[in-house]
């Protein structure tokens, strides 16, 4: 299930493990497994990764990589299958999303003998990476009646929905918002005027879809497999120039 309509669904090359996470989806759809289920699914995957970085298992390290993707967005798939939307669900993804990112980047420059601050500048500059993309999705899904799960201002806890703890959502809130309370800030102040933007073309979000979760982590599986590890930090220090470039476009397309 898309969390667009039809006419506004674009090539999310983030989210090529989609078509997967739907198979996923359909086979656990009657069973009792939940989408939370699916998420520590996920993290296991993200620890795996991480093992096999530090034992130089590169293939093994890509692999759990995209499996990761692909379960990251399997458990999205099964609460809609299941109908069962949850805050808990998605703060608790979001959440064990960043401290996987701190790990897996600290775990490369253990194994590259980096610089401890240009790591701690390359996980600055994935997630704001991602804040951006994330921010222009939501404001898209918001406009077009779109999943509502996400908010484009997360500033106060939601309500819980049926099904879930209020206490449960209260807590993992909480935890998001210290955690990325401080990308949110610094990408709206960026770009502030993208909520009341009236356009923002499929290609456009095509191309901003790089800043993505899933294609941040298939960028690091392919250049440990390729052997240039050294390159990850540095590569994502770069890229997160075009964060710049990327406002300016879309401020040109709504003039």
């Amino acid at each position: 299930m898309s969390k667009l309509p039809k006419e506004y669904r674009f090539l999310d090359l983030s989210d090529y493990g989609r078509p997967f996470a739907r198979i996923i989806a359909e086979f656990l759809k009657n069973t009792s497994f939940t989408p939370i289920h699916i998420t520590l699914a996920f993290v296991v995957c993200g620890i795996l990764a991480i093992i096999c970085i530090l034992n130089q298992y590169y293939w093994a390290t890509a692999f759990f990589l995209i499996l990761k993707s692909i379960l990251d967005a399997a458990d999205g798939e099964l609460a809609r299958l299941k109908e069962t939307p949850s805050y808990t669900g998605r703060y608790l993804d979001s959440v064990s999303d960043i401290l996987l990112n701190l790990l897996i980047l600290l775990t490369i420059w253990y194994v590259t003998n980096g610089s401890l601050v240009l790591t701690f500048l390359a996980f600055f500059g994935i997630q704001l990476q991602g804040t951006l993309y994330n921010y222009y999705y939501v404001i898209l899904r918001n406009k077009h009646n779109g999943d509502t799960t996400s908010r484009i201002f997360e500033e106060e806890t939601p309500l819980a929905m049926k099904g879930e703890k209020q206490r449960n959502v209260n807590i993992l809130f909480g935890m998001y918002s210290l955690l990325y309370g401080v990308f949110d800030k610094i990408i709206y102040r960026l770009d502030r005027g993208a909520v009341e933007s009236e356009n923002l073309p499929n290609w456009f979000m095509t191309v901003v879809s790089t800043f993505g979760l899933g294609f941040q982590l298939l960028v690091i599986g392919v250049m440990l497999v390729l052997g240039i590890k050294e390159y990850i930090i540095p590569f994502f220090i770069g890229y997160s120039l075009l964060i710049f470039v990327f406002i300016a476009v879309r401020r040109l397309i709504n003039r």
